[in-house]
């Protein structure tokens, strides 16, 4: 694509995501229980991928708005409706549902443990669990990878503390099933500020307790150097509540508001999955390593999502933001 045809692009996503995605959470503790076509309530993300026509996949480039539902024309009222193009390009409505940052449901116990398998920290009130995405060293150390809520409990969680698998809610030992220490992780800022990662490292307690092989169907990495996501990429992954799922890359330049246990953060430039066949990934399945299917090379780490799409950092961001490499 030309530089210039891109910059055209971006300036019109800008302005759907100025105008659309709303600058604050869509509910406070408490709110009224209801279904709301409004902006503020039902755009959910904006993003760039080839405009969707009767359900087959146009050679027209959009600005794809992601909502939580999807009403026909004639139920809105000329505010509600959103533009049939931004600055002179076609958009493209897509209904998602909800988007929400995914935790638990079920594992077993693995040594060595893989990617691909669940893994947790010791909540206080509850028990949660996610998955563990691979294995990653900073020249020194290795670590196990996954999200800042699998690891961390969104920001809430001192350096140093145990990492089990599996997780506890899926009948791990808090006495026996330590793997690792939680080491690092970037913070997740609620809007407006604007995330580009959600992701934590937990050093592991002894070199043996952990493999770099991904659960099958994955298997072993193809290389230590990521791949970048692009529209149209087959791509699958093996997670800790709906195991091995194959999908395809349906944009990697979207921004998205997420829904947290404390509020709601945007993360920008983001990838989104579809699954093949059904859906690509469930709750619990946070943390887990995208694959590119061909070469099965890494490029993205699952973080959120709704029924129908999944949400994930592009890895080399992640790497780059923790100061660490793949381990294969």
């Amino acid at each position: 694509m030309a530089k210039d045809s891109t910059d055209v692009l971006l300036k019109a996503k800008a302005v759907a995501v100025k105008n659309f995605l709303p600058k604050a959470a869509p509910r406070a503790e408490f709110a009224a229980l209801r279904a709301s076509t409004a902006h503020s309530q039902n755009v959910v993300g904006v993003g760039i991928g080839p405009k969707i026509r009767g359900g087959k996949t146009t050679a027209t480039t959009s600005i794809r708005i992601y909502v939580e539902r999807k009403v026909g024309k004639n139920a809105l009222s000329k505010s509600d409706l959103l533009p049939a193009k931004i600055d002179g390009i076609p958009t493209d409505v897509v209904q998602t549902g909800r988007l929400y940052a995914q935790v638990p449901i079920a594992q077993t116990r693995l040594r060595p443990t893989k990617g691909g398998c669940s893994v947790g920290f010791q909540g206080v009130g509850f028990v949660m669990a996610g998955t563990l995405s691979c294995l990653v060293t900073d020249g020194h150390k290795r670590f196990i990878l996954s999200n800042n809520h699998v690891l961390a409990n969104e920001n809430a969680l001192p350096l140093g503390s145990p990492i089990f698998q599996p997780g506890l809610l899926d009948g791990g030992n808090a006495n026996t099933d330590r793997v690792a220490k939680l080491s690092r992780f970037v913070r997740i800022q609620r809007v407006p500020a604007q995330n580009t990662v959600d992701c934590a490292i937990a050093a592991l307690t002894r070199a043996n307790i952990a493999s770099p092989l991904i659960l099958p169907s994955v298997g072993a990495l193809g290389s230590a150097v990521p791949v970048v996501a692009k529209v149209g990429m087959a791509v699958h992954k093996h997670g800790r509540t709906t195991g091995y799922t194959r999908g395809k890359v349906i944009d990697v330049a979207a921004d998205v508001n997420i829904t947290y246990d404390f509020g709601t953060a945007r993360f920008v430039n983001q990838i989104i999955i579809v699954g093949s066949g059904g859906s690509f990934s469930d709750s619990g399945d946070s943390g887990s390593l995208i694959v590119r299917r061909t070469g099965n090379r890494a490029t993205g780490l699952l973080f959120a999502g709704s029924s129908s799409h999944t949400i994930a950092n592009h890895i080399q961001d992640v790497l780059t933001a923790l100061g660490v490499t793949l381990v294969i």
